[in-house]
């Protein structure tokens, strides 16, 4: 895996993570928030697993040899 693979891959995980948290916020707080504010709390929120996840991912690929 080259540099500029690995910089799209933490992109691409950091975006996935943001929309993913943001879908997430507007199904379990719609409702009772709104759909925007839920939204905007499931962006904000969403990378803090989703990023880090991306990240030991990457690491795990990198220790069993099939990265960087």
């Amino acid at each position: 895996m080259t540099t500029s693979q690995l910089l799209i891959a933490i992109g691409v995980g950091l975006v996935a993570s943001i929309a993913g948290g943001a879908i997430g916020g507007i199904v379990t707080g719609g409702k009772a928030l709104g759909n925007e504010l839920a939204a905007t709390m499931g962006a904000f929120y969403g990378p803090i697993g989703g990023f880090h996840g991306t990240l030991i991912a990457l690491l795990v690929f990198y220790f069993l040899g099939q990265g960087f």
